[in-house]
């Protein structure tokens, strides 16, 4: 992780390292294998090798995480489709979207608009001091006019995470 969360430098997931490791690694496997039971079969030919290739790459792509970066009055994801980035000092809505992973999406006041996974914010600490000194200004300048509630209970979600974790951690749990 860049910076420590102070002085204005940029943080970091400081967990993406480890998850792009693992997509590189699923892809790879995946290209060997195919390339493996091509070439048993006898039937490896240069257009197949271009495919498989091409299938690894579509592998690496979905299994990236989104890189998530943030710093005084921004905050920017980075994903295989290009960046997002949304100035937190003039967030307009917050809204948490259920399904199978829980999504943030924030908008402000430029126009600005991205989706990011709550659980990079849980397992990030110094991330989410910086989107959450943003949307603080953010209501208190008055530009927050959707969502402070929704940020609100997934800030007592991941306080109470944060908690159990550091409770499991000395043995006190």
């Amino acid at each position: 992780m860049r910076g420590s969360g102070t002085g204005g430098s940029p943080v970091t997931d400081r967990h993406w390292q480890s998850g792009a490791r693992l997509a590189a690694s699923c892809a790879l496997t995946f290209c060997a294998l195919t390339f493996l039971v091509d070439w048993d079969a006898g039937t490896l030919t240069a257009a197949r090798a271009a495919l498989w290739l091409a299938l690894s790459a579509a592998v690496l792509a979905v299994l990236l995480p989104q890189r998530v970066t943030a710093g005084p009055g921004w905050l920017m994801v980075r994903g295989p489709l290009g960046r997002r980035a949304v100035r937190t000092y003039a967030l307009v809505s917050v809204r948490q979207s259920d399904g199978v992973t829980a999504r943030l999406v924030l908008r402000d006041a430029q126009g600005g608009r991205l989706e990011l996974d709550t659980r990079v914010l849980a397992a990030n600490p110094f991330l989410w001091h910086e989107l959450d000194t943003g949307l603080r200004r953010s209501a208190h300048r008055g530009t927050l006019l959707h969502g402070e509630d929704a940020f609100r209970r997934l800030g007592e979600r991941i306080d109470t995470e944060t908690a159990r974790a550091v409770l499991r951690a000395s043995g006190l749990s």
